[in-house]
């Protein structure tokens, strides 16, 4: 009897660890919620710009619709499943240019000039993914 008791009180103790660590691993927050997901959000990404460059009113509506639209085109391109790591690598240097672009279209020139320092130390800071290349840095024009 002293023993069936024992042996309860020890499988018990066992499920519930078992239990805790399931919960534990369950709420691991590391991991990108949809797989493609990498950066800041939009709106963060804004009012770092708004905040940095002192952006207008008008300019912050701009810069949020060109992000957005910009997001939308990377998410597209990464869930493709018909292309290949270098058509995604291509195809994401033709979505940065278009966004340099429209970015000059959208800020001043003292903007602009802020805007270039700004990237610069952005890709200083970004460690480089094993095996990847880093896209070569434009120079400003």
């Amino acid at each position: 009897m002293k023993m069936h008791k024992f042996s309860l009180a020890a499988m018990l103790a066992l499920g519930g660890l078992l239990a805790c660590a399931t919960l534990a691993s369950a709420q691991n927050t590391n991991a990108p919620k949809s797989g493609v997901r990498r950066g800041p959000p939009v709106q963060q990404r804004v009012d770092r710009l708004a905040n940095e460059l002192k952006l207008t009113d008008d300019q912050k509506a701009k810069v949020t619709a060109l992000l957005e639209d910009q997001n939308k085109q990377r998410s597209d391109n990464f869930s493709d499943p018909n292309l290949t790591q270098e058509q995604r690598r291509e195809k994401m240097r033709g979505i940065l240019d278009e966004e340099d672009k429209k970015m000059k279209e959208i800020l001043t020139p003292e903007q602009q000039e802020q805007y270039q320092k700004m990237r610069a130390q952005m890709r200083q800071r970004r460690p480089e993914s094993a095996g990847a290349k880093q896209v070569p840095e434009k120079k400003a024009e």
